[in-house]
């Protein structure tokens, strides 16, 4: 419902309206009167009103007067002129100030009840509107989340972009880092009652340490903060590019690591250990600062809370890092498990496993295997829509399950068994995968439309390229993704044509075209007719 202000220093005017007009059936709820452009500016301060009619002729201030006031306080109020003068000149100003409407005195009861009505439905329009945007801005920063995590994901398990495209994605994402930024990764690990969680639970205290993380590390860092592959916290800290990382002492760090603990202690009532990488330029090296914290972080105990800084150990793990040489020459393992060459995947982790004798393998270096291989298994399994933990629910956490490291041989028989799980449900889910892109891309062209929607950039929100993923929509529906988008867009146009009172160019605009000469000539492709003829029928 709608309050309106009604003005006029002849007080019958307004008075006459008032009781003679159904306002509750045009949907007004409330009507206010006042006899000068004082007393109708305090009324405005006071209460909320959407639709203002004045007089233009009045004392001391004039109606025109009172709505460039009005504007100022209430820039969406909708105004409708009242006068016993026909004077052009009055039209002229009053459509510079943008009033709605222009009512000659005495006023026809009819022809005022359609301007108000008029007014009313612009209204609920434009609250409409609002709503979808804010609807629109709520889904898109849910959707935020769900992609920023996918993408911290994708850098952990060492997937490569170029810089340009990094750069472009963490815009879009809202992301305050910058690629060639220097940045230090923290790898968080539950602890102590948080272990006893169930995934949900866990989820939200890994959001509230990332929200704490966010509160210490104030300015000059910028905090990236998700939960990772291996069920960790992972938190991105960064400086600007014109800050010396060397100013900032890993005394210092380790000190607000320290905090960190203490406060998800005090607050969360719950304990986690922490690993810190040395400074590194984003995005080089966060998959190796990842995985050796990760290792790190498996060799403790699952009740203990520490901090630890990763250059006080990286020495001791040096030389094991090298007998990984193999997993990661090209093709590396994460190349063939994403090229579906499992049997070639397989043989990979034979040579592997199999280059040195039994008693060679160290505790440390099953622990660094396990992360390589399990990187690439997730991250395949990512790319592929199939969630790890419904295959195998404690083999990618070493927290629920350790068997698998007991020796060489049973990480050996753990990798080949996850592999082989991997391509059948591969094999299986192919069809589905493919069906669940084609429905991901139409949810998002039917959010879209009003933006740039383009095959180009629905491509890049499902993370496929553009003609791969044009020739996989034809191939799955018949249709080519582009005319896909033109017919969504005159359907839509249809809609709005027949359901509302939007003007042309507001429809050629919300429906994401620039131009209402190039709108109407699709419209006439597709159905014979301008939008203006359609709407005549």
């Amino acid at each position: 419902m709608v309050d309106i202000l009604l003005v006029d220093d002849e007080t019958y005017v307004t008075e006459s309206l008032a009781l003679t007009i159904p306002w509750s059936e045009l949907g007004i709820q409330q009507v206010y009167q006042a006899a000068s452009a004082a007393e109708a500016l305090q009324l405005l301060e006071t209460n909320a009103v959407q639709i203002l009619v004045t007089d233009i002729k009045m004392p001391e201030q004039t109606g025109l007067e009172l709505i460039e006031q009005a504007k100022q306080m209430r820039p969406g109020l909708k105004t409708v002129l009242l006068t016993g003068y026909s004077d052009f000149e009055y039209a002229k100003q009053a459509i510079k100030l943008r009033a709605c409407d222009y009512l000659l005195k005495p006023v026809d009861d009819d022809a005022f009840m359609a301007c108000i009505a008029a007014q009313v439905e612009v209204l609920k329009q434009e609250r409409l509107r609002e709503e979808e945007q804010a609807q629109a801005t709520y889904s898109r920063k849910t959707e935020y989340t769900v992609l920023r995590r996918q993408l911290m994901h994708e850098l952990l398990l060492g997937r490569q972009r170029a810089s340009a495209h990094l750069g472009k994605l963490l815009q879009q994402y809202e992301i305050n880092i910058e690629p060639e930024q220097s940045c230090i990764l923290l790898t968080v690990q539950l602890a102590g009652r948080f272990l006893g969680m169930d995934r949900h639970s866990s989820e939200l205290i890994e959001y509230a340490i990332g929200n704490i993380a966010e509160e210490i590390f104030t300015e000059p860092y910028s905090v990236w903060h998700s939960n990772s592959p291996h069920d960790h916290v992972a938190i991105l800290i960064s400086l600007p590019n014109d800050s010396d990382p060397s100013l900032y002492h890993k005394d210092f760090i380790k000190h607000l690591c320290s905090l960190l603990k203490e406060q998800v202690s005090s607050y969360l009532n719950g304990e986690i250990s922490i690993v810190a990488s040395d400074w590194f330029v984003f995005p080089e090296h966060i998959s190796k600062y990842y995985r050796e914290a990760i290792t790190t972080l498996y060799r403790l105990q699952m009740d203990q809370s520490v901090v630890i800084m990763l250059d006080e150990i990286s020495n001791k793990q040096q030389g094991s890092n090298a007998a990984l040489e193999e997993l990661y020459k090209p093709p590396t393992l994460i190349n063939l498990l994403e090229g579906g060459q499992w049997q070639a995947a397989k043989e990979k982790l034979n040579i592997f496993l199999n280059s040195n004798p039994q008693q060679q393998y160290t505790r440390e270096r099953l622990y660094e295997a396990f992360i390589a291989i399990s990187n690439g298994l997730i991250y395949v399994a990512n790319k592929m829509g199939i969630d790890l933990h419904s295959i195998d629910p404690h083999g990618v956490n070493l927290l629920l399950d350790r068997s698998m490291l007991l020796s060489a041989d049973s990480l050996h028989k753990w990798s080949a068994d996850m592999i082989e799980l991997l391509s059948m449900q591969y094999d299986e889910s192919d069809t589905h995968h493919k069906k669940h892109i084609i429905k991901q891309v139409q949810e998002l062209i039917s959010k879209e439309l009003g933006l740039d929607a383009s095959v180009k950039t629905i491509a890049d929100r499902v993370y496929l390229h553009p003609v791969y993923l044009s020739k996989l929509y034809k191939n799955e529906t018949g249709e080519s993704l582009g005319d896909y988008i033109i017919r969504m867009r005159m359907e839509k146009a249809v809609y709005m044509l027949k359901h509302t009172n939007k003007k042309i160019y507001e429809i050629t605009t919300e429906l994401g075209y620039q131009n209402p000469q190039y709108f109407s000539k699709v419209f006439r492709k597709y159905y014979s007719c301008t939008p203006h003829e359609y709407r005549e029928r």
